[in-house]
């Protein structure tokens, strides 16, 4: 038994599109602040990975540079030479000093 409704059928297959795509737009916008702050985290977890990595090479080189102090004479002896201005006995350090200049800057 097919009862024919006319127009009412359609007008009914036309409501649950609409209220089919309106549910979906409600789940979306219930949804849009959770998907904006993930991005954030996201965003804010590779910044801080950069940062890690960068870390994680000074480090490296903070340790290559203690064991070479810790190991190698010559090393000292540049740094203390370097840094305090050390000499051996019989030479003569010169020092050279940046010139004075005023503090106005140029504009």
């Amino acid at each position: 038994m097919n009862v024919d409704l006319g127009i009412w059928s359609k007008l009914t297959k036309v409501v649950i599109f609409f209220l089919a795509v309106a549910g979906i737009l409600a789940v979306a916008l219930w949804y849009l602040p959770l998907i904006r702050q993930n991005e954030r985290m996201r965003q804010r977890t590779l910044s801080l990975d950069n940062q890690i990595q960068k870390e994680e090479g000074a480090g490296k080189q903070s340790k290559t540079s203690i064991d070479s102090l810790r190991h190698d004479p010559k090393a000292v002896e540049r740094l203390a030479r370097e840094r305090l201005g050390y000499a051996r006995a019989g030479e003569t350090v010169i020092r050279f000093e940046e010139p004075v200049t005023n503090g106005v800057p140029r504009r």
